[in-house]
């Protein structure tokens, strides 16, 4: 099992790192939502704000690393830069999945990052068709144990599981499940998506059992059809893959979506996020933090020095944006009425 684990992770950052994987004919929407310029801000850049709050924790910025990976040895490297980088720029930092953590006590140092990271918010991370295949509360409870983590997230990843050739595909009566989660932990349960999107029909449904926020990973992004069609030696299944390379909710209509039916809940951003205007944008549009994934991931590979830098570029593009339209600060620009739709 543990071999089985740490190759198909293995593959899964290799793929990622050189193939295309992105949705072809479909996009995240942030290219049909544009600011409206303020020439006259008022605003002094120096004294423009960044910070924020994670469930009650400050933190630096309203990024947050998405959860890409873990139980594998070339893991350990890239979550120990991403956890340098994050603890030094003040960022979230989300686990890729830790199922591996329970079935296998190989690599167990990828995910237990506390120590490269002491002050920053961790997100431990579990598929949640797993409480179909064995896990439960006390399980969670392990994991939570085990890498120190602030808060657990739940992902969705129904047509992955199909395509992928170990998938589990069992997504029978999950909603009864998590909401014993969320009852049964005494942190902070989210749920999201992994690049198709999450509906604010879906959401709402998940806030009415105790979810604490939604992640809502919108398409635009990484497809991970397309991933594991590149995994996959079943040619009825790679076939099958292609047809999906269009699927998923945009991110921009995700966040729309969410934060209409549901004001208060607590919305991650991602999917397809490449630039810190891409971030604004989520923000303006509702989102309270952006999550940020591929795009970073071969740096990740390479030193905490090189993440950081992709971190200092997104937040001063975040910066100027918000210098833009006159935002000093993240609550300023959740409230804008700056924002023009092109479509």
């Amino acid at each position: 099992m543990s071999h089985e684990i740490n190759q198909r992770k293995s593959e899964h950052i290799k793929i990622v790192l050189n193939e295309k994987v992105t949705g072809t004919s479909i996009t995240t929407g942030f290219e049909s939502v544009r600011f409206i310029h303020n020439a006259l801000p008022e605003i002094d850049f120096a004294e423009i704000s960044l910070a924020t709050s994670f469930f009650g924790k400050p933190v630096k910025t309203p990024f947050l690393i998405s959860s890409m990976t873990g139980g594998a040895q070339m893991a350990e490297t890239i979550n120990r830069n991403f956890a340098i980088a994050a603890k030094e720029r003040g960022w979230v930092l989300a686990l890729g999945s830790t199922r591996a953590l329970i079935e296998s006590k190989d690599h167990r140092a990828s995910f237990q990052l506390r120590k490269y990271a002491p002050d920053i918010p961790i997100v431990a991370n579990l598929g949640a068709v797993q409480f179909n295949y064995g896990f439960g509360v006390d399980e969670c409870k392990q994991i939570i144990e085990i890498t120190n983590a602030d808060v657990l997230v739940l992902h969705l990843n129904s047509i992955q599981e199909v395509i992928q050739q170990e998938g589990n595909t069992n997504f029978k009566e999950l909603l009864g499940k998590i909401e014993k989660l969320c009852s049964g932990l005494n942190i902070p349960v989210g749920v999201k998506e992994v690049g198709w999107g999450i509906a604010g029909d879906v959401a709402k449904r998940l806030t009415e059992v105790g979810v604490s926020f939604i992640d809502v990973a919108g398409a635009g992004g990484t497809s991970w059809s397309q991933v594991e069609k590149f995994r996959s030696k079943e040619k009825i299944k790679k076939e099958a893959a292609e047809a999906f390379s269009d699927w998923g909710i945009p991110t921009v209509e995700c966040i729309m979506s969410v934060r209409e039916q549901l004001p208060e809940q607590t919305i991650i951003a991602s999917g397809g996020i490449r630039t810190g205007v891409d971030a604004a944008k989520a923000i303006a549009l509702g989102a309270n933090h952006v999550g940020i994934a591929r795009s970073i991931l071969k740096q990740a590979t390479e030193s905490p020095e090189a993440v950081m830098e992709v971190m200092a570029t997104r937040e001063l593009e975040l910066q100027m944006a918000m210098f833009g339209i006159g935002a000093a600060n993240i609550k300023e620009l959740r409230e804008t009425n700056r924002v023009l739709f092109t479509r």
